[in-house]
């Protein structure tokens, strides 16, 4: 049996972890921690994983601290930099680190699908449409795909339109990107990719929270055997 501790546990992906981590048999929920509560109560209750779904302010602070006091962290709250998983990167060792900018397994599938594509199709483009609670953008699941993209199709050709010009979207490592945050989404993205006649358009649609449980349950039967620090879900797959 698997001890969770669940860190945001009142926002609703926090909500619905626990939700999930009750459910499973091989779980057992022992700490909810959310603003105002301490991240002792965690060691208090004797929790062997942590799951972070706070906010881009304190996920950082609260992932090395569980760290540094011993507990295997699974990290889902999104907006930190190379230099920030560097950091987690270093105070694991005696306990490990997974951070995953989505866990919906169709999410990690139109990444992986994106680097495929972006070898032969280089022209691409990134719509992100997220609810309008989301405080970060673009999202971690946009930018780890701009990152994969990026790395997969080597020189980047130039960005039509307007050097800078916001209408453009966000250019991460020569990839625009757009986000929309509107009431009634939970989270979707389409990268579009374009070449002399042609379009290809790759589409994950998250249409109720329970998609991201089967990655988040994964992760954290697996991260006390994934040694060291690992970032993207699609290494346990």
């Amino acid at each position: 049996m698997i001890r969770v501790a669940v860190v945001g546990a009142q926002g609703r992906m926090g909500a619905t972890v626990c939700a999930a981590v009750e459910a499973d048999p091989d779980c057992e929920l022992v700490a909810r921690v959310d603003m105002g509560d301490s991240l002792q109560d965690i060691l208090d209750a004797g929790a062997d994983v942590a799951v972070e779904f706070s906010t881009p302010e304190s996920v950082k602070r609260n992932a090395l601290w569980l760290l540094e006091h011993g507990v295997h962290v699974v990290v889902g709250a999104t907006g930190m930099s190379d230099a920030d998983l560097a950091e987690l990167g270093e105070k694991t060792g005696s306990v490990n680190c997974i951070v995953a900018p989505n866990f919906a397994i169709g999410a990690v599938l139109m990444m992986r699908f994106a680097e495929q594509a972006a070898r032969h199709m280089p022209h691409v483009e990134i719509a992100e449409l997220h609810h309008d609670r989301k405080v970060d953008a673009p999202s971690g699941t946009a930018l780890r795909t701009a990152k994969l993209i990026a790395a997969a199709r080597g020189d980047a050709p130039e960005v039509p339109g307007p050097d800078g010009h916001p209408a453009r979207g966000e250019i991460v490592d020569g990839v625009p990107i757009h986000s929309v945050r509107l009431p009634g989404l939970v989270a979707s993205q389409e990268v579009v990719f374009g070449a002399e006649g042609q379009t290809l358009t790759i589409r994950h649609d998250s249409i109720d929270r329970s998609s991201f449980m089967p990655g988040v349950l994964l992760a954290v039967k697996r991260v006390g055997q994934t040694p060291g620090l690992t970032v993207g879900l699609e290494h346990l797959l």
